[in-house]
């Protein structure tokens, strides 16, 4: 069952559920969850990728744009460019829940399509998701935008916890790693 924004918010308050969360957000929320924004940018640079049975490998990153709350800042994505994105805000997702995300329309409406994944029980930090420009036309994306729709979800009978390496919010491997 999808938890609505009232109990959400009770759940922001007593156990930073979401930090970092817009005044929108938190006075107006939208929607069956929260619209997260754009904190920063990536784009592949090299590297390997490597998904094996036991052990994985990212490519390498190069940060290309951060947001700033003083000085607004844009990136325009061109048609076929395809980059990983985090968000602002940080989660700390208890036991018995999970997160999946949905595109806010406008997004898909421009072309720019959004690729997720799941929040384990457990998970801390900022999101993680990629984004491409599979429309004719370049997008300029405005840093702080609101991009993405979370939806938290209670888990019957509980979760397992979360226990990857990309706790806390880590983008890319250094190198190839055993996975936990």
């Amino acid at each position: 069952m999808i938890i609505g924004p009232k109990k959400l918010l009770k759940l922001v308050k007593k156990q930073k559920l979401v930090e970092g969360l817009s005044q929108r957000e938190l006075s107006n929320p939208e929607g069956a969850g929260f619209d997260l924004r754009l904190g920063e940018l990536f784009k592949i640079v090299g590297g390997k990728a490597f998904l094996g049975e036991t052990e994985r490998q990212t490519p390498i990153l190069q940060s290309i744009i951060k947001y700033n709350k003083i000085k607004k800042n844009v990136y325009t994505i061109s048609p076929g460019e395809y980059l990983l994105a985090t968000t602002i805000e940080k989660v700390n997702i208890p036991k018995n829940m999970t997160v999946n995300f949905k595109p806010r329309t406008t997004t898909f409406r421009s072309g720019i399509y959004l690729r997720t994944g799941n929040v384990a029980p457990g998970y801390k930090g900022v999101l993680t998701f990629a984004l491409k420009n599979e429309g004719p036309i370049p997008v300029t994306l405005e840093m702080g935008c609101r991009i993405i729709h979370a939806q938290f979800y209670w888990v019957d009978g509980g979760g397992s916890m979360y226990r990857g390496q990309w706790q806390g919010g880590r983008v890319t491997t250094k190198s190839r790693e055993t996975q936990v």
